[in-house]
């Protein structure tokens, strides 16, 4: 294994540890930083070891450190930690046969597969805890949405008054999603209801901004446009949010992608042909 090898697996646990402690920084729970410094400290034995083969000083990249740490802001520490020790984990694995040489790496491979696993395990962020309404919430103006507009597209053809009646559609639909939530969570009294309820709200109202944007900016005889680029948008919000499931919580990505996709284009293929027998064989015109 060449020098210049050792050297990449060595910048990857330089940074690595420059970012975990960073994010120590940034947390003000006490147990969460005592396990970020942990997972810092090991990162940064594990460079020291890949340090003494590849022959250099390796430092941290400072613009890596403070685009990691925004999506931190972002997405929250335990995407963003997971996700890294994932590329990780396929890293060493690459080299794992010519690492197979020098003799630190089962204590490498056992603090990357055990130690560090159950350091992540013990990471308990509040996002996380609000998953499932926040899953409620985008799911619900998926498959509602989505399936309004495709209705509203075929029955009103007329992008802006297909987008009015979107937003209030949208609106009206957050607003009682964030009750339901709020008394859902009462009657459990396992979490903080009025939580429960901004994130399952917040989740709806961002998704139905998202959709109803291609209705807003396109000209107003372009509503089939509109409708293809919106259900294009719905796929991608999917998509972009089973994936980041799939690494916080470790859940199958291309199961729960299928699944969702499939609910929520089903619902908009039946309302699109409502939207059709509205217009053509009820004769409603607006």
């Amino acid at each position: 294994m060449t020098a210049n090898n050792f050297k990449k697996l060595q910048k990857n646990e330089v940074q690595g540890a420059a970012l975990y402690q960073k994010i120590a920084e940034m947390t003000k729970n006490q147990k969460e930083k005592e396990t970020l410094l942990a997972m810092s400290k090991d990162e940064w034995k594990h460079a020291r070891t890949f340090g003494k083969y590849s022959g250099v000083n390796v430092k941290p990249n400072r613009f890596y450190i403070f685009f990691f740490s925004l999506l931190v802001r972002i997405l929250g520490y335990t995407f963003v930690i997971k996700f890294l020790e994932k590329g990780e984990d396929k890293g060493i694995a690459v080299y794992e046969r010519e690492l197979s040489e020098i003799p630190e790496l089962p204590q490498i491979l056992e603090d990357e597969e055990k130690h560090e696993q159950e350091l992540l395990d013990m990471l308990d962020e509040e996002r996380l805890q609000y998953i499932g309404d926040i899953v409620l919430g985008m799911n619900d103006a998926l498959v509602e949405l989505t399936g309004a507009l495709a209705g509203y597209t075929l029955a009103m053809q007329n992008t802006h008054v297909i987008a009015m009646a979107g937003m209030i559609t949208g609106v009206s639909a957050t607003l009682s999603m964030a009750a339901s939530g709020y008394l859902s969570s009462r009657e459990q009294s396992q979490k903080n209801a009025v939580k429960s309820s901004v994130y399952t709200g917040f989740a709806y109202l961002i998704t139905v901004a998202l959709l109803i944007i291609p209705y807003l900016v396109m000209p107003q005889g372009s509503y089939i446009a509109a409708l293809v680029i919106t259900l294009v948008i719905a796929i991608a919000i999917i998509a972009a949010f089973n994936f980041y499931i799939s690494i916080a919580k470790g859940r199958a990505f291309k199961k729960n992608f299928l699944l969702m996709s499939a609910i929520s284009l089903g619902v908009s293929v039946i309302t699109f042909v409502i939207g059709l027998v509205v217009k053509n064989v009820l004769g409603i015109d607006l």
